[in-house]
């Protein structure tokens, strides 16, 4: 970043990336738990730029956290990283639709990390040169008009933002995994994405999908 961007990170084992991100630029604060966090955004005058969220937490879990934070108003269109433990993966597909930004599964190198945060940082910046008093658009651009889904690909793709892998999509739909892979590969070409969180996040944007 050209400038300094300031972190909440709320973890409660923050060590890492307390020590890691002041190298890169950042400026970091710590919360140990969702509580803590909360009270940390809504009753003090430091203003975050991007919040990086861990899941597992104790007294306030960061899904609960998530959801408190998109609820207040002062805090609501901060961008959110999700963090993750790889076996939660499934799950944060549908944590987006409550309002995260992106997240990453641990353990993660660095540099992914890094990469994300500066995704996430920049389409927010955009968002408020446009004055568009919303939360930052997605970070790909459509390249081709979007080609309609099927019912079959809207019904997989439903399921997929709820958290559900191939084999639950499978079983629910009554389809074989490898037809439900087919669907989202041809949905992430209708959808000119490259991946189930960009096509799930690109559907809500565009409605094409309902919580």
């Amino acid at each position: 970043m050209s400038a300094l961007a300031n972190v909440l990170l709320v973890d409660d084992n923050p060590k890492y990336l307390k020590d890691a991100l002041p190298y890169y630029g950042y400026n970091v604060r710590v919360a140990i738990d969702g509580l803590q966090a909360l009270e940390i955004l809504t009753t003090e005058k430091d203003k975050f730029d991007i919040i990086l969220l861990d899941i597992m937490m104790p007294n306030l879990d960061g899904w609960e956290t998530l959801k408190a934070i998109r609820k207040h108003e002062k805090t609501k269109y901060i961008p959110i990283i999700m963090i993750t433990a790889l076996s939660e993966e499934q799950k944060v597909v549908a944590g987006l639709k409550n309002g995260a930004d992106d997240y990453i599964t641990k353990p993660f190198v660095l540099p992914n990390l890094l990469a994300r945060m500066e995704a996430v940082l920049r389409r927010n910046e955009w968002a408020k040169q446009s004055n568009s008093g919303v939360v930052a658009e997605l970070p790909f651009k459509l390249k081709a008009p979007v080609k309609t889904l099927t019912n079959r690909e809207l019904e997989v793709l439903t399921l997929a933002a709820k958290g559900a892998n191939n084999k639950d999509i499978a079983e629910k739909l009554v389809l074989r995994e490898v037809t439900v892979k087919s669907h989202l590969n041809s949905i992430f070409k209708k959808l000119n994405v490259t991946s189930r969180t960009q096509a799930v996040l690109l559907a809500i944007q565009m409605d094409l999908i309902k919580n």
